[in-house]
């Protein structure tokens, strides 16, 4: 049956054009996800500072936590864990170790800053000049050469520069000052080795060798992968969804197209069980050669996202992007598996009735829709209907996000499987055209209601993942936005690293309060964090307080989203603990709830409890009062306004609309094939038209007039569908069941979707009216 399926193909390529493209793209985006997936899971980073020395002995970058079953989980800390300086003693005493360096790291003034001690971990050697001395000396990097550092004096060049980081060096004393971590170290060089394996706690810290000096060097590596593991799976997941659903309409058209060939082979004594085979044949065929060339195509997609995320700065650089065989195959297999799966289920009817029944099926198709599909459809409708209420109920992106796209996709799956109905609804409204063209395109759709429902689905699914995926992020970004603009009291907002206290000095200025963004953990949740001086709060910010008061507000106490204590179940006045972004333990009282979660984040703590336990602890500054231009001066950096602050601070969504715009693409190579194969398909119809009078222009503006029917029922039907899924999003994430969807945006959506139909129908319609009619009706079908 192989051999009788490879002559088919043979013979009918174009016919099988349209399935082998849909593959194709399906195998390329399955391989660019499972590569991004891969990277999040095996993906290393080489050590550049570290690489000198065999062994790090650094924190363990992960806060973990003994379920009731005994089952450990871990969650990576958003900070640097630092250790004990006087480890470095303790470790100077194993037998073999011959060397023992210690480093601090912080970052100043646009460099990464260390004590010299630490330059042997590289190594970094001098190319000129000296080691620093004292608290205003500094050695900079090759890279650096010539250049000033404001209020120090530069006294040594060093020989080497690393790719990843712009490199300083303090006197040692002065770097553990300026790091203000008394005590405590970034990590410690050992050599040759110390007697313990890699990931061995060694009292509090964590030996690390090979690549995961690198993990240690760049925690925001770390942070990449995890980053990378929710992108890869949540997009490889949607990918495939969309894949199948796309393939399985493609094939579905194709054995439309096929109903008089394979009817007259059921005539000639073909057995159901033999025309299965034959198409399950002909799907392996084509499976198998898209699958191959579609996973060549996503290897180089994988790269393409890589250096777009790094230029987003979503992934480090010197994150390296796995290349294994895995993906590959589990994308051909994919496809293989789709293929054949598609094409059984699309073949199934057609290869079940009787011959003569076939055969007049081909000239009159079947009016119902089969009882498996409607009940496989109303399944769907109800399916779409508990994951819209189960999102409307999530208050977590985290949670949400996958969600929002399946249920998104669930709709449409069921606006797939009742096609038919939808389109014999559509024909069945006294709507047409004006002229001929619109009197034959009304008898064509209703002729031809499979073709139209065919038509609408690819349509259907781009609108509705185009608006979906798009809004999602207009809807919180405005959401935040909008907290921002009424919460933010301040006249100005200072850079990060600008001087409170000399702010505090300029006259006129009423209160001043510094602001630190990190995050911390509760039972191994994460959760956003804003740090904040309590001092003259009230001028400066608007948390929208429901409860409790932020007078109380210090040191042992935290004032909370009413989100976030929805999710934690705490009210005012208990006590909840927490780890900090480096892992250290507290516990503090709530003394107020806010309703301004998203624009200010699931918690408010004090400055003071938080600025020791960053890696950064430089912050913005807002300010309530005072002239811009002086307090520009005095901070040294820019000065923004309430509004401008607001807006640097709404979400970044880039990274997603590149990851989601493939799925996008994907949607739109599918409106394209299956607009393009259902026109072609049609010559011999457009021939006889031409036959009986029809001109090119009446039969050109029939197929325009179509497309354009086609599109605004699939325009109609995404819509809804996108503000069905957007409105449970808003629901639960902002508590609003009103998305936000710019009118600009959506109009250029429909105009795309619209642009892009009547383009494919034009240019396969030119071709299928180019010759002359005799010649096509003499052709062999």
């Amino acid at each position: 049956m192989i051999s009788f399926a490879w002559r088919m193909l043979r013979h009918r390529k174009a016919g099988f054009a349209g399935a082998f493209v849909a593959l194709l793209c399906a195998a390329a985006l399955v391989t660019a996800c499972g590569m991004l997936l891969e990277t999040g899971l095996r993906g290393g980073v080489a050590p550049e500072r570290y690489a000198g020395a065999p062994v790090i002995v650094a924190g363990d970058q992960y806060v973990r936590q003994t379920k009731e079953s005994g089952k450990e989980k871990a969650k990576l800390l958003s900070e640097r864990r630092w250790i004990p300086a006087s480890l470095a003693r303790d470790l100077a005493r194993v037998p073999g170790v011959t060397k023992v360096v210690t480093e601090v790291s912080f970052p100043y003034a646009g460099f990464t800053a260390h004590g010299w001690e630490s330059a042997a971990l590289t190594p970094f050697t001098l190319a000129e000049g000296r080691a620093p001395e004292v608290a205003d000396e500094v050695v900079v990097d090759a890279r650096h050469a010539g250049r000033t550092v404001p209020g120090h004096r530069v006294v040594g060049v060093t020989a080497q520069a690393l790719p990843g980081q712009d490199t300083i060096f303090f006197a040692t004393s002065e770097a553990r000052r300026l790091a203000g971590r008394d005590g405590l170290v970034t990590a410690i060089g050992v050599w040759p080795g110390v007697k313990v394996r890699a990931g061995v706690d060694v009292k509090g810290a964590v030996a690390y060798t090979g690549d995961e000096r690198g993990a240690v060097e760049f925690p925001e590596a770390e942070n990449s992968r995890v980053r990378l593991i929710s992108l890869g799976g949540a997009l490889g997941g949607t990918s495939l969804l969309v894949a199948i659903l796309v393939v399985v309409g493609t094939f579905a058209l194709s054995m439309q197209q096929r109903r008089r060939e394979i009817a007259l082979l059921r005539a000639v004594g073909a057995l159901p069980r033999q025309v299965r085979r034959l198409v399950g044949g002909e799907a392996l065929l084509i499976g198998a050669v898209a699958g191959a060339l579609g996973s060549g195509a996503g290897i180089a997609l994988g790269f393409w996202l890589r250096s777009r995320f790094v230029d987003l700065g979503a992934m480090p650089a010197n994150l390296r992007l796995v290349v294994s065989p895995f993906p590959s195959i589990v994308a051909v297999v994919t496809t293989l598996v789709a293929a054949w799966v598609a094409a059984r289920v699309s073949a199934r009817r057609t290869a079940r009735i009787r011959p003569v029944e076939a055969l007049g099926e081909t000239a009159l198709p079947a009016a119902g829709i089969p009882p498996v599909r409607l009940v496989a459809g109303l399944l769907a409708l109800a399916g779409g209907v508990v994951l819209t209420i189960v999102l409307s109920g999530l208050n977590t992106e985290a949670a949400s996000s996958p969600v929002t796209m399946l249920t998104a996709l669930v709709w449409t799956i069921a606006v797939a499987l009742l096609g038919p109905l939808v389109a014999r609804a559509v024909t069945a409204l006294p709507l047409r055209a004006p002229g001929v063209a619109g009197y034959l395109a009304r008898k064509s759709l209703r002729a031809g209601t499979g073709r139209l429902a065919s038509v609408i689905v690819p349509l259907t699914l781009m609108t509705a993942m185009t608006c979906t995926i798009l809004f999602v992020q207009t809807t919180m970004g405005h959401a935040a936005q909008d907290e921002l603009s009424a919460g933010v009291r301040a006249d100005h907002v200072l850079g990060p690293g600008a001087s409170a206290a000399a702010a505090r000095q300029v006259p006129g200025v009423r209160a001043v309060t510094e602001v630190l963004r990190t995050s911390v953990r509760i039972d191994l949740e994460k959760y956003a964090v804003q740090a904040v001086t309590p001092g003259g709060l009230d001028r400066t910010m608007d948390l929208d307080v429901v409860a409790g008061s932020l007078d109380g507000l210090g040191d042992t106490s935290a004032a909370i989203s009413r989100t976030a204590a929805e999710r934690l179940d705490a009210s005012l006045g208990d006590r909840v603990g927490l780890v900090l972004g480096d892992g250290t333990p507290a516990e503090v009282r709530v003394v107020a709830i806010y309703a301004r979660g998203l624009g200010f984040g699931d918690l408010t703590l004090s400055r003071g409890l938080v600025a020791g336990h960053v890696d950064d602890p430089r912050g913005t500054v807002l300010v309530s009062g005072g002239d811009r231009e002086a307090l520009r001066r005095a901070s040294g950096g820019a000065v923004l306004d309430g509004a401008e602050a607001a807006e640097l601070d709404s979400p970044n969504a880039a990274v997603t609309y590149v990851a989601m715009g493939l799925i996008i693409a994907f949607c739109a190579i599918a409106v394209v094939n299956t607009l393009a194969m259902s026109t072609l398909a049609r010559s011999r119809e457009l021939a006889l038209l031409r036959v009986v009078g029809t001109t090119r222009r009446q039969a050109a503006r029939m197929l325009r007039a179509e497309t354009l029917a086609a599109t605004v029922v699939a325009v109609a039907l995404g819509t809804a569908i996108s503000l069905v899924t957007l409105a449970a999003f808003s629901a639960g994430m902002t508590g609003s069941a009103l998305p936000y969807v710019p009118p600009g945006a959506y109009l250029a959506v429909v105009a795309a979707v619209a642009a892009l139909a009547l383009a494919a129908t034009a240019v396969p319609g030119r071709l299928a009216l180019s010759s002359r009619p005799a010649d096509t009706l003499a052709a062999r079908e």
